[in-house]
């Protein structure tokens, strides 16, 4: 990095911090610091809603999702526009006709004490682990690219955060989430552009897709119905949706984002905008992975592209073996590249030749061999290193192929999205553990500023945490991924409760708790035996079935137990 990257990104978060800091400094009361007063327009609303789901994860990994896999990983978000017209229409009337801070409260006046409790406590589990894989994500990654020392900077990272969302609470973050959404997007557009600019001069947008869709990368829509495919139309429409009804609808860090809207209409404007431009934001994201992928069919690619597992073979006796590797990759590089420009001057001509496409889809195959062998000798090297490199293919371009300036530009953008989501989950943690356990378990009447300030410390607390996870984290495949499997193994069954709360009037406290727990212990056992542990590396269920299971099965299992338990009538808050 030179001088002028580190001058822009450490201008970009600092100013970030200390704009939070000025803005919303001095929260009163309980209602400023975890809902904005209720002061936020809609378009803000929908920014923060944006950058909240936004993480680091998504501009790291997501590129590299689509330059291994291509564009197929965008069905994941087909269920989100329907998800955000549900959440509108009946959550955020009842949350703002309740007036309350979190969530959870309305299990407790829908339900009982345990029911809240339950499901809250799930929350900060699953919100725990997620805000720590946040600041862990683009730590371990910009450690390994840049050399920087891990832990410390999961310290940095974390600090940050907790400055600006310690002193301000929820309109910190919505205030902050305007600059880290602009950063993130200019980036992002700056990118795109320049990987057009870099390809052949005689290369049109339109070569670069047809040389995409040569190599499998264009395939956008699956509509098979094999539930080992992790990403089809039908996974996304259902499970999709599921994990989104219950993120959007369920999970405090949303939730609390859109009650700080000034009204009904203000929150539900804000979720309908995140339903237009969510969808076509991953689009793009992942076209910048295929454009990288299109890039690389002109220039050397590595053989490789996490640095770590590369120095650790240069240091062993296959040092020898992946450089012969290595040859033959650097040959295959110059026959693609060939083959390409002579497609690309039969696009021209009009004509999209059939056998230069076969002929592009077989050297695509070998390249992928030559990966794939060099993922054994990384793992002769190290039995326990991560082989899946999808994670650094985006930055690896940063670093390489970028003009000074805009490296620094780029890694602020990882670097704010990944504050941007941590302090939206900081706050939402916060604000549960102050609300839904402190509040509802202290003895005695308390001012409004000491929950002001108990508040304020449990953001301290779970920011600390997430800390320290983040310092002990291991990656685990391709990370986002990892944070919609740990949110589809919780999410489903927090979703059923509020699904039967709404809309099964009838069914109890008693009965939607037994049913709870009994599918939230159902669907581990379904992770563990069909996801997590599974032959050949094949998974018997795409995770994000686990999103419809749960759901369905605590809604199902509370109806089956209303049937057999008595209850007392309790008045149905609707």
């Amino acid at each position: 990095m030179q001088q002028l990257d580190w001058i822009i990104l450490s201008v970009t978060l600092l100013f970030i911090v200390f704009y939070g800091v000025y803005k919303t400094k001095g929260s009163a009361n309980v209602e400023e610091y975890i809902l904005g007063n209720k002061e936020t327009p809609w378009w803000t609303v929908g920014l923060s809603v944006m950058a909240t789901q936004a993480s680091a994860i998504t501009f790291l990994s997501t590129p590299g999702q689509a330059y291994h896999d291509g564009m197929g990983f965008v069905q994941f978000y087909f269920g989100l526009p329907i998800a955000m017209v549900v959440i509108s229409m009946t959550f955020i009337p009842i949350y703002h006709k309740l007036k309350v801070y979190t969530a959870y409260e309305y299990l407790e006046q829908r339900f009982d004490l345990k029911t809240r409790s339950f499901t809250a406590v799930l929350f900060l589990i699953q919100r725990g682990l997620g805000t720590g894989l946040t600041i862990y994500a683009p730590s371990i990654i910009l450690s390994a690219v840049l050399g920087w020392n891990l832990t410390l900077l999961n310290i940095i990272i974390g600090i940050l955060v907790i400055i600006y969302t310690f002193t301000g609470g929820t309109k910190a973050v919505n205030v902050t989430q305007k600059q880290q959404m602009f950063v993130i997007m200019s980036g992002m557009f700056i990118t795109f552009f320049l990987i057009l600019h870099y390809l052949p001069n005689d290369m049109t947008f339109s070569n670069a897709m047809h040389i995409a869709g040569a190599n499998d990368k264009m395939n956008v829509l699956d509509f098979s119905f094999d539930p080992e495919n992790r990403y089809t139309f039908w996974s996304g429409i259902t499970g999709g949706f599921f994990l989104m009804l219950s993120y959007f609808g369920t999970d405090q860090s949303q939730v609390g984002r859109y009650l700080s809207g000034k009204s009904d209409k203000e929150s539900q404007m804000g979720l309908i905008m995140n339903g237009f431009l969510k969808v076509p934001m991953q689009f793009f994201i992942l076209l910048t992975g295929v454009m990288v992928f299109v890039f690389f069919q002109f220039n050397p690619v590595p053989l490789h592209f996490n640095p770590v597992n590369r120095g650790a073979i240069e240091k062993s006796i296959y040092a020898d073996e992946y450089n012969s590797l290595e040859k033959q990759l650097n040959q295959l590089s110059e026959e693609k590249k060939e083959f390409n420009l002579l497609y690309i001057d039969h696009l021209n001509q009009n004509y999209d030749n059939p056998i230069l496409r076969r002929k592009l889809s077989s050297l695509s195959e070998k390249e992928k061999d030559l990966h794939d062998q060099a993922k054994v000798i990384i793992q002769k090297v190290d039995a326990k290193a991560e082989t899946n490199d999808k994670d650094y293919v985006f930055i690896y371009f940063i670093l390489n192929y970028l003009p000074s300036g805009l490296i620094g530009l780029l890694l602020a953008v990882i670097l704010s999205a990944a504050m941007s989501s941590s302090a939206s989950g900081l706050t939402a943690l916060a604000s549960t553990t102050a609300i839904d356990i402190y509040k509802r378990n202290v003895k005695g009447q308390k001012s409004d500023k000491h929950y002001v300030d108990a508040t304020k410390y449990f953001t301290l607390l779970w920011g600390i945490i997430a800390i320290l996870f983040a310092c002990v984290g291991t990656l685990f495949e391709n990370l986002i991924q990892l944070v919609n499997i740990v949110g589809s193994i919780f999410y489903g069954t927090v979703l059923g409760v509020f699904l039967v709360g709404f809309y099964v009037k009838y069914v109890k406290a008693n009965a939607i708790f037994l049913g709870a727990v009994i599918s939230q212990t159902t669907i581990f056992f379904i992770y563990y035996y069909a996801i997590h542990i599974h032959p050949n590396g094949q998974e018997k269920l795409g995770y994000l079935w686990l999103n419809f299971i749960g759901a369905s099965l605590t809604v199902l299992l509370s109806i089956v137990f209303q049937t057999f338990i008595k209850s007392k009538p309790k008045e149905i808050i609707a």
